[in-house]
């Protein structure tokens, strides 16, 4: 019999990989995958890029590169950061592929077997899988409409021996309840993390995907500040402003820890693939970036305030949400106890798919809570698609 490792037995699909298999079937409506509209990617310009790329440009592309990433990309990369207010000049910025894989290296350098972090819950579901494979013991602390409970997690922190590893959270737009961190609860957050020799993972995905101005001075990082006495691990994407297929993220950590991270980028892929990062510089370098996210950031827009009119129009009241500032989600609380698969699996008869909250549950136990998504969906197939899951949230709860 083949034998695995130990390890192997802590891994488990996620959901919503799961999920998507359903949502290329003929027909059916998708509000589970956290990913762009295909008809939104800038392909115009990708094709500019590319027919202006020199000989020697296409020959780099082709070919490995460096394991911290192009010199380009991070000349071209710092820039756009620096001008988020990101301190790029005392940090080292690292390419990686994708920034699930900035988590997992940063979860690689810290975590033993047995190590115990602390995480949000709801979480962000790729991170928790991450964390798992390196047999953490997860310490969850509930996040509330402003942001952490600090109460709960300055109680965690006090009591867990020996202490956590680090604590991971998504400051901006949560994955998966659209949260986003009060200025008061960072100022706290800080405060109470600081010189606990505790590293913070702060991973940033959505902040560029802001709806209302006025949101923009809440969207400070900690990163930003970087605060004496604590080590913070900023992970971004090109994700959700660009294109998932390119597969390209980036950490932004202090020298000490870049250090142990480049070591175990080398060993995972030995570099980040170096066609995506030409084109992800040069679509920064053109002055593409800025006009490309503010007209995603308009768009997704649309598409939330339409999913908000139909949960309005169509939700039992005692189905309880937030209107979404950003991001990609809504967060549907329904009443205590109830089980969203048996939702779930209505919806899927009648043609429709989310996720149940116990996904993003560090601790799998939570099912009252159901992530819609509406990044990839157009208008008219939202207002298609919400009366159905509205219709299947009634079978199962009542009126």
């Amino acid at each position: 019999m083949t034998k695995f490792a130990s390890t192997i037995q802590f891994l488990r699909s996620s959901e919503i990989r799961d999920l998507m298999s359903l949502a290329t079937r003929p027909g059916i409506i998708s509000f589970a995958g956290g990913m762009p509209g295909n008809e939104l990617f800038p392909l115009k310009e990708m094709d500019e890029i590319y027919n202006s790329l020199t000989i020697a440009e296409k020959q780099v592309a082709m070919q490995y590169g460096p394991t911290n990433g192009l010199p380009t990309l991070l000349e071209s990369l710092s820039s756009y950061l620096e001008a988020k207010g990101l301190p790029i000049k005392t940090n080292r910025l690292l390419i990686t592929t994708g920034s699930l894989q900035a988590i997992n290296i940063l979860a690689k350098a810290f975590i033993d077997p047995g190590d115990s972090i602390l995480v949000e819950n709801p979480s962000f579901i790729g991170a928790l899988s991450a964390f798992r494979s390196y047999q953490a013991n997860l310490i969850t602390v509930p996040l509330n409409s402003d942001g952490i409970d600090i109460a709960t997690l300055k109680e965690k922190i006090e009591t867990t021996e020996p202490k956590p590893k680090f604590f991971y959270y998504s400051p901006h737009f949560h994955n998966p309840a659209g949260t986003i961190y009060s200025q008061e609860v960072k100022k706290q957050l800080v405060e109470l993390m600081t010189d606990k020799d505790i590293p913070i993972i702060e991973d940033d995905v959505y902040s560029d995907l802001y709806f209302y101005d006025e949101d923009i001075q809440n969207l400070k990082l900690m990163k930003a500040d970087d605060p004496q006495g604590i080590d913070v691990c900023y992970t971004g994407s090109f994700s959700k402003i660009l294109g998932p297929g390119l597969r390209l993220g980036w950490m932004l950590v202090p020298e000490h820890i870049y250090q142990k991270c480049e070591l175990i980028k080398q060993s995972f892929d030995a570099c980040s693939p170096s066609f995506s990062q030409v084109l992800a510089d040069k679509f920064i370098r053109n002055g593409y970036i800025e006009s490309y996210v503010e007209g995603v950031r308009q768009e997704y827009k649309k598409r939330a305030l339409a999913m908000s009119a139909c949960l309005e129009k169509h939700l039992p009241s005692y189905v309880k949400w937030d209107k979404p500032r950003g991001g990609f989600y809504i967060w549907l609380h329904l009443p205590e106890g109830t089980d969203s698969t048996d939702i779930l699996k209505i919806a899927i008869e009648k043609g429709t798919v989310f996720v149940t909250g116990k996904t993003f549950d560090p601790d799998g136990k939570r099912n009252d809570k159901m992530r819609i998504s509406y990044c990839n969906t157009p208008v008219d197939i939202i207002e298609k698609g919400i009366p159905i899951i509205a219709e299947a949230i009634k079978m199962v709860c009542g009126e």
